[in-house]
């Protein structure tokens, strides 16, 4: 049956079906037009794991949603289609987180790695086994755009999209980053780990094809983070928590704060999109949840003002979803991947 065929078999009104397909979607990967990539890593998660599960959470969730977008019209015939997570890279991370928790644990009393040639071997076996999996992605990525599919990466913890931030500098001149975050993720190899979910943005910054970091919903960071972005305030703008909250209450419209988020951005964006940058109660078993945040609606009208402000997504990925049983988690996450990815076919007309 051809991808013609299917749409006009299809009933977008009728049962979710669980057929191993995003929200019961009837598109294989050659029809799709957006592919979503599971990386199922967390190895090196500082607080709580299980975020290595959030691919297959979320897909399990996603039947059970509607599928109208009254954003984006018809925006399901588009075809978006979402791998099954690679048992490998499954096992891969198991492995390594369990030798990455020992090696936290030996930090967190106060040790120092170097005193000590058998934890300075396995900090070794860690960052070469986080250096694989970014080396992994950037192939998969590049392989999938080679096809002439947009790519929507499915964290895992926040290193994984290391690997497709570094395709995307191969295939654009020049790009922005939107990243909604708690965090900041600009610590210098955090804990000795160079691919940590905490030097996701650090790294991402030697990619010469990024010309700016915008950050929103930021409100749990370092000193070392600070000083970076004062070093580099031409490339990284960012958008504090309480600043927002500030704001808002003295009168200043989401719309307002909108449109001075979207003016730092240039003409190609990638949306990174951290769960734990909404409130705790939308996202409450993410690895590292932090009080405050945005609505699940606030950071929906940020998205859509990207695309009406005339920008154009090239990417995107959602972190840090929680893994089963936490239904909840994968449900919200599930939303905001269908969000983006209808999202990211209309700015580029594909819809």
């Amino acid at each position: 049956m051809s991808k013609s065929e299917k749409i006009k078999s299809f009933d977008p009104s009728g049962i979710g079906l669980k057929n191993d397909h995003f929200i019961g979607l009837p598109f294989d990967e050659e029809e799709a037009e957006v592919v979503l990539l599971p990386v199922p890593w967390d190895v090196t998660v500082s607080y709580a794991d299980g975020t290595a599960g959030g691919p297959e959470n979320i897909l399990e969730a996603s039947s059970q949603l509607d599928l109208y977008d009254p954003f984006v019209d018809n925006a399901w015939k588009m075809g978006l289609y979402m791998r099954s997570p690679s048992t490998d890279l499954i096992k891969k991370s198991h492995q390594a987180r369990e030798e990455a928790k020992h090696c936290i644990d030996f930090l967190e009393k106060g040790e120092a790695v170097g005193d000590y040639p058998l934890m300075q071997e396995i900090l070794d076996r860690i960052n070469q086994a986080c250096e694989e999996m970014v080396n992994w992605v950037r192939q998969t990525s590049l392989d999938l755009m080679n096809k002439g599919k947009f790519v929507g990466l499915v964290g895992g913890d926040h290193s994984t999209p290391l690997g497709y931030l570094q395709a995307l500098g191969e295939r654009y001149s020049t790009y922005s980053i939107l990243q909604i975050d708690a965090h900041m993720d600009l610590r210098k190899a955090y804990e000795g780990f160079r691919y940590s979910h905490a030097s996701i943005f650090y790294n991402a910054l030697s990619i010469p094809s990024v010309e700016k970091l915008v950050q929103v919903g930021i409100r749990d960071y370092c000193e070392e983070e600070i000083q970076l972005i004062e070093k580099q305030k031409d490339r990284i703008e960012v958008y504090f928590d309480h600043q927002l909250k500030a704001a808002q209450f003295s009168g200043t419209s989401f719309q307002h704060i909108c449109d001075e988020i979207l003016d730092g951005l240039g003409e190609n964006v990638y949306i990174s999109f951290d769960i734990d940058g909404l409130q705790p109660f939308l996202c409450p078993h993410t690895g590292t949840p932090v009080p405050g945040g945005l609505q699940f609606e606030e950071a929906v009208y940020l998205l859509q003002q990207v695309v009406e402000k005339g920008h154009r997504i090239i990417g995107f990925d959602l972190c840090e979803v929680a893994g089963k049983p936490h239904e909840w988690d994968g449900n919200v996450g599930a939303r905001l991947l269908y969000k983006m990815a209808n999202l990211l076919g209309k700015s580029q007309s594909i819809i």
